[in-house]
């Protein structure tokens, strides 16, 4: 796990990085009111079309069918450019608890896809339930998938894009031989 600040190495369960020292209250503190957020697709500036929020919808929903335990959220808002875009998602994560408060730590499964279309950057996060089952290579390399697709204004395909490959890390880490990405979840 990396500190959302700094991107300095950090400790699962850790109360603050060891180097910045961010913490979540301190980072609530800086970054102020959270948005309005909608469940499963938040889309403050509207960018999706009805037939692209369509589209998320369906692929989101049979993500969530395939794995009933795994919440998908999208939050796509523009945030100010001061501060990493990094902290905003941690910060949204958890001020958010789109997991609810009965699925906090190994029982939390949520996933959050945050787009900042005027950074044209995006953020996958995971609950600490899901986290011993994917890595940041994996998450980082989904996010890479779907830059073009973003990097021409196509939000709903790079998501598209992300759900898929969402979809086929965790079939891979669900499955118990030495190749997946994890053990059983």
């Amino acid at each position: 796990m990396l500190c959302p600040f700094c991107r300095s190495p950090l400790a699962a369960g850790a109360p603050e990085c060891p180097a910045c020292r961010v913490t979540f209250p301190r980072a609530s503190a800086l970054l102020g009111a959270l948005p309005r957020l909608s469940t499963g697709i938040s889309d403050g500036g509207r960018l999706l079309s009805s037939a692209e929020l369509g589209k998320v919808k369906r692929a989101i929903d049979t993500l969530e069918r395939k794995f009933p335990q795994v919440t998908v959220q999208v939050v796509i808002h523009t945030f100010p450019p001061e501060h990493p875009f990094g902290l905003h998602a941690f910060w949204v994560f958890n001020a958010a608890s789109f997991a609810g408060d009965s699925h906090r730590g190994a029982e939390n499964h949520t996933i959050l896809l945050m787009i900042d279309p005027g950074r044209i950057e995006g953020s996958l996060m995971v609950g600490y339930g899901l986290e011993p089952y994917v890595t940041h290579e994996a998450l980082d390399h989904l996010l890479e998938l779907a830059g073009p697709a973003w990097a021409l204004q196509r939000w709903g395909d790079g998501i598209l894009t992300v759900i898929s490959g969402l979809d086929r890390l965790l079939e891979g880490s669900a499955t118990p031989d030495d190749s997946a990405v994890g053990g059983e979840f």
